[in-house]
């Protein structure tokens, strides 16, 4: 049994085309098998709804008079793009005002212009004969531009990698607010209702396929930035006059910055049993990785695998600790944007289209090629470890002994407690009273990891004016020292 586009089309025109979202589609699926299933629907709507960074909107704003071609322009003190022509820019959602900073950018912009506010715009030129303005300042609104097209090149993820934070510090990411010491989890996507999780293979959604996107009619033009199957991505584009705020959300993620919920709904036509069979997924289908975003590098390690349902539940396990787990995506707007579609469909409004080009199912996803890295394993050096309970007068014995300035301080794990240096034993000498280093070492240790790049550590030892740096991994376990010695040998080597 297979069915087509056009004999879809043709039902949904005639109002007789069986039209499920994915929620209900897994327990049609699961009462009637898929090949009954397969015959029984011709449609299955999707949703998602988050934050989705890689997006913006091309304006065309028209001539003014005398014309201008804008070189530099800003749209209520948020910078666009403007190497494309005279008067057209590209407004990315993640750029931030030149004024406020981090808590206004160009997702506020774009929610703006589609609640029908008026935003300002201002624009600079070097001047040419036929372009002879060299500034502007007015205000516009969605209306009094030509056109306004949202094209976002990476939209849709299939599904996402979660984060947690394995370090003794908060940390402020583009997966939210990471507390310490693995104090929470937050994770992205909609599993079993997203789009790619219900045509994996995408048979049905490639260039050319027709969407759902804030509200408005969308198009699917191509596989999105960093697609790489089963974390697939989506290109799409829009026309911005047409779309809902309902649908479009800017948001400020705290000490990151600013993105965009954007709402994306497609539908999927079950065109045999193989698609009833990709529709019938469910969360605990659809697996990921909770990465520890405590290693501050792109090779973060991973934690552990989980799927959408241990996600959904609230909570996960990590080193026999229950880890509560927050969502970064709204299933309730998702959920909307599923019935709204189906809605559309049964309606006779929104007509199915075939692509007309597959996207790729399989593709490379490579990191930035660099000349030279040199992490901190690269140059750290041994570490001269002692345990807590050591005395003054040893400590002194060993610092002059190994010649060394610092020693990492460890309990019975060796695990790092605090640091002394030749410094803090001199001083111990000269005042009397302390018996054992846990009486005068510093206990906020500043600290690496052995896959930082060494960059990072100088920055660290710049910023805190120390000469030293534990190296540790992610229990605390201490694997050596680097120090500001080692990088200043570094320094000479590349001059």
């Amino acid at each position: 049994m297979r069915k087509t586009v056009d004999e879809i089309n043709r039902k949904i025109t005639e109002g007789s085309a069986v039209v499920v979202t994915a929620e209900e589609m897994k327990n049609i699926v699961e009462e009637l098998g898929t090949k009954e299933a397969a015959k029984e629907v011709d449609v299955v709507t999707t949703g998602t709804f988050g934050a989705m960074c890689s997006s913006g909107v091309f304006f065309n704003f028209g001539h003014s008079d005398p014309p201008i071609k804008m070189q530099k322009v800003w749209l209520n003190d948020v910078e666009a793009y403007t190497g494309v022509a005279a008067v057209d820019a590209y407004l990315g959602v993640t750029q931030i005002s030149d004024k406020i900073g981090m808590e206004y950018g160009g997702a506020h912009v774009i929610e703006d212009f589609v609640r029908g506010k008026e935003v300002e715009l201002k624009a600079t030129a070097y001047g040419t004969d036929c372009y002879p303005r060299k500034e502007l300042v007015t205000e516009i609104t969605l209306e009094d531009v030509n056109q306004a097209e949202m094209v976002n090149p990476r939209n849709a993820y299939q599904r996402y990698k979660a984060a947690t934070n394995s370090s003794d510090r908060i940390l402020k990411t583009y997966m939210g607010t990471l507390l310490p010491n693995f104090g929470n989890v937050t994770f992205a996507g909609t599993g079993e209702i997203s789009p790619l999780n219900n045509d994996p293979e995408y048979r049905t959604i490639g260039i050319g396929t027709k969407i759902f996107l804030c509200g408005a009619e969308g198009y699917v033009i191509g596989e999105g930035t960093q697609h790489s199957p089963p974390f697939g991505t989506l290109m799409v584009k829009g026309n911005l006059k047409e779309m809902d705020a309902e649908y479009m959300r800017a948001c400020v993620f705290p000490g990151y910055g600013v993105s965009l919920y954007i709402g994306i709904g497609i539908p999927i036509p079950i065109l045999d049993e193989e698609m009833a069979r990709f529709t019938a997924v469910r969360d605990r289908d659809i697996e990921t990785e909770i990465l520890d975003y405590g290693i501050p590098r792109r090779g973060r390690p991973v934690v552990r695998k989980v799927n959408y349902e241990e996600l959904k539940s609230g909570s996960v396990e990590i080193n026999g600790e229950e880890v509560r787990v927050s969502p970064l995506s709204s299933y309730l707007v998702a959920r909307k944007i599923m019935f709204n579609l189906k809605e559309r469909i049964e309606k006779g409004e929104f007509l199915l289209t075939e692509p007309v080009s597959r996207i790729p199912v399989k593709s490379e996803f490579k990191p930035m090629r660099q000349k030279e890295i040199v992490v901190v394993k690269n140059l750290m050096s041994g570490a001269i470890k002692i345990p807590l309970r050591t005395s003054i007068v040893d400590a002194s014995k060993l610092i002059i002994e190994k010649g060394v300035n610092h020693l990492p301080v460890v309990d019975e794990q060796d695990r790092l407690k605090g640091i002394v240096t030749s410094w803090d034993i001199a001083k111990a000498v000269a005042k009397g009273g302390a018996e054992s280093v846990d009486d005068i070492m510093t206990t906020r240790v500043i600290t690496v990891y052995p896959e930082d790049p060494i960059e990072f550590a100088a920055e660290k030892l710049e910023k805190y004016r120390i000469s030293a740096l534990p190296v540790v991994d992610s229990k605390k376990k201490v694997l050596g020292l680097l120090t500001s010695e080692d990088i200043s040998k570094l320094i000479a080597r590349r001059g």
